[in-house]
């Protein structure tokens, strides 16, 4: 198969965009992403030349018409090699989607009606979708689940203390960011061949953050739930959480379910804590002590739930850091393993300064790396499988 593979990362404000061959698994030819959409919205590429050509971004201008636009700009950076389908990030498979696969309307149907359990992300996944479609209705469209990746986990790991016929019914822990944790574990064998095979646990910590416990490369357990809101302190959402506040907040404070929404989408987590910002770098650079208070209690439930996750692992052979608070900030991986140093845990300062590949000291029973994640590779390697099968001649 010629040309290239499109893969499309859309999110709420963002679109991430990169281009690999459509035969083969090397690396980007293309890569970058428009960010601050619906603000001061800009496209960022290693190539100030090619931005400059993009044009200006009105502040007005949504997915619907960013993308047409993107595509067209593409057409002419990838003139020789022309994208032949495109691969979308999208957040929520529900029960029914558990692999990547080809779009058709009743797919995105489907996806439609799972938007209220990912609305910061689901949403602008399927304007990525429909934007494509109706600018090249040509391309063959596939669609990557994050929560594919927790399908190995086992019942138990995936069922709430609910009434059966509501776990029956989907109510069950789907776990997120799928995407990346595939990726760091097919890498696993090349950066850590000693314990790939056995108990990993992958921090993707970032603007959202979640954990995966891995044995053999496989999830058996992660801390995001039915939706994206569980588990670790995020930028603007809590974590885990007494449902009884949500109760007490509906019952007592006399909030709407949209209210509560907003509050648990948008206002909570870093910001909330802080007052400040949602962002870890301006709260680690921050005197004031809300801020200081926002990072310890991120630290804390990072250190908690790897603990816990420790013990449904069954042990710990490897901890690994990704995404963008894991591969940059020093601060906070240092804080974390010295929170974990009873399991004999214990970092190499230098190294961990230095964002090193392998942060763990010589002597640590735990080893420790940091890895970047990939998750537009690992949505163009499912596209490239799924239209090379012949499955796209038949939508």
């Amino acid at each position: 198969m010629s040309g290239t593979i499109l893969a499309l990362n859309v999110g709420s404000s963002s679109i991430k965009f990169a281009a690999y061959p459509a035969a083969g698994d090397a690396a980007a030819v293309l890569s970058g992403a428009i960010t601050g959409i619906g603000g001061s919205a800009r496209l960022e590429t290693g190539d100030p030349a090619a931005a400059a050509r993009f044009g200006e971004i009105d502040v007005g201008e949504d997915h619907g018409e960013l993308i047409p636009r993107l595509l067209s700009w593409l057409a002419d950076d990838l003139a020789a090699h022309p994208p032949v389908a495109v691969g979308h990030r999208v957040v929520h498979g529900g029960p029914e989607l558990d692999r990547p696969v080809l779009i058709d309307n009743d797919v995105l149907e489907t996806l439609q009606a799972l938007a209220p359990l990912a609305p910061r992300h689901q949403p602008g996944n399927l304007a990525g979708v429909r934007a494509v479609a109706a600018t090249r209705p040509d391309l063959p469209q596939v669609a990557c689940f994050d929560t594919a990746f927790h399908r190995s986990m086992s019942r138990v790991a995936r069922l709430f203390a609910l009434p059966r016929h509501l776990s029956d019914e989907g109510m069950v822990r789907y776990g997120f960011h799928g995407l990346s944790y595939e990726y760091i574990a097919s890498e696993l064998p090349s950066h850590c061949p000693n314990h790939a095979e056995g108990r990993v646990i992958v921090a993707h910590l970032g603007h959202g953050a979640s954990l995966c416990a891995m044995r053999e490369r496989r999830s058996v357990g992660t801390t995001m739930g039915f939706t994206a809101l569980d588990g670790l302190v995020m930028g603007k959402r809590p974590g885990a959480l007494d449902p009884g506040v949500v109760l007490h907040l509906m019952q007592q404070k006399g909030m709407s379910v949209d209210e509560v929404s907003d509050l648990l989408n948008y206002r909570s987590g870093l910001l909330g804590v802080s007052g400040l910002s949602d962002d870890m770098q301006v709260l680690l650079d921050s005197g004031d002590p809300r801020a200081g208070e926002a990072v310890d209690l991120f630290v804390y439930r990072a250190v908690w739930e790897i603990g816990a996750l420790t013990a449904a692992a069954g042990g710990l052979d490897a901890l690994v850091f990704t995404a963008g608070i894991g591969e940059k900030s020093a601060a906070v991986r240092g804080r974390i393993c010295e929170g974990l140093a009873w399991l004999g845990l214990s970092l190499d300062p230098a190294a961990n300064s230095a964002d090193a590949h392998r942060i763990s000291s010589a002597d640590s029973a735990v080893e420790v790396l940091v890895i970047p994640t990939d998750e537009e590779r690992v949505i163009a390697r499912h596209t490239r499988a799924l239209c090379a099968s012949g499955d796209a001649a038949t939508r």
